[in-house]
């Protein structure tokens, strides 16, 4: 129970009790990432469908607000920083890690984060003509097995708390938070499984592009294969 608190406390802005942790704890909390995913997924399907009553731009819109109002935009600071590194970086390691050390965001991280949103929101208006709502709550499930995934895939650029969590990843796990994925594309949409191609896409790039994995690649990751999954979704038919 310790673990999951400290994955919703990590992952979202939900008001909770705060619970006296060590290394161990908080090396196990990824192992709960998916499930506090699941909360982020019925608040979005949840604000949604209210806001679908009225009008599906209202409830694109009400669901974009809420995704991004729930996580704090943590996945899209993480975003912008892997787009600032990327575009300045230019091959140099040094220069790389200053600028995913940077608190402060440029102009390709802007990019990134409003053609993100962008994306968001026209997926999420399409989505709501071609799929039920309730399918919307496995997308951010889908999306926050990637941490463990790449956590196993890929070697650490620094200590942070992205190897921290990490601590806590294992093939076993990984593979059960999979068993499951595959149950919501049984149950729900069989394109749902196109989060694994999605997952593995981005550990490549990284590995390609950046060198390895960061709290900043979890989070730009996350983003990155949620709005892969909202595309699947809608396109996949």
């Amino acid at each position: 129970m310790k673990a999951l608190l400290l994955a919703l406390g990590f992952m979202t802005r939900l008001p909770l009790p705060p619970v006296a942790a060590d290394a161990r704890d908080f090396a196990r909390a990824i192992r709960w990432f998916p499930a506090a995913g699941a909360v982020v997924g019925l608040g979005v399907a949840g604000a949604a469908w209210a806001g679908f009553r009225h009008d599906p731009w209202a409830g694109a819109l009400l669901g974009l607000a809420t995704w991004t109002r729930i996580t704090g935009a943590l996945h899209l600071d993480g975003l912008g920083d892997v787009a600032d590194a990327a575009g300045a970086a230019h091959g140099d390691p040094q220069r790389l890690s200053s600028v995913l050390a940077d608190p402060h965001i440029g102009s390709f991280g802007v990019t990134a984060i409003g053609l993100q949103l962008i994306a968001k929101l026209v997926l999420l208006r399409l989505a709501l003509d071609a799929i039920p709502i309730a399918v919307l709550i496995a997308v951010p499930v889908a999306a926050r097995i990637g941490p463990l995934v790449w956590t196993l895939t890929l070697p650490p650029l620094h200590q942070g708390m992205g190897s921290t969590f990490g601590a806590g990843a294992n093939w076993p796990v990984s593979g059960a938070w999979l068993l499951v994925l595959g149950a919501l594309a049984w149950a729900l949409d069989p394109a749902i499984l196109l989060a694994v191609p999605a997952i593995a896409l981005w550990s490549l790039w990284l590995r390609r592009r950046i060198g390895g994995i960061s709290g900043d690649g979890h989070g730009a990751g996350i983003e990155l294969v949620e709005t892969a999954m909202l595309a699947a979704l809608v396109f996949a038919r």
